[in-house]
């Protein structure tokens, strides 16, 4: 689950990559932080696209 300390750790980590740089440890919490993160956004989108339902535009008319 994406919550609102995962994504103000990730910004965090992004701006210090950017400025001063990571260590080592901080490089592999960035890793799986983002895995975390993209496994979320994944889930969203197969539960949006499983809830999709087509329907035949004949029978609609």
């Amino acid at each position: 689950m994406i919550t609102p300390e995962l994504l103000a750790r990730i910004n965090e980590l992004a701006r210090k990559k950017r400025t001063v740089g990571l260590t080592a440890d901080e490089l592999a919490e960035q890793k799986e932080l983002y895995k975390i993160y993209l496994a979320a956004i994944r889930g969203q989108v197969t539960n949006l696209l499983e809830s999709i339902e087509f329907v035949d535009g004949e029978a609609v008319k």
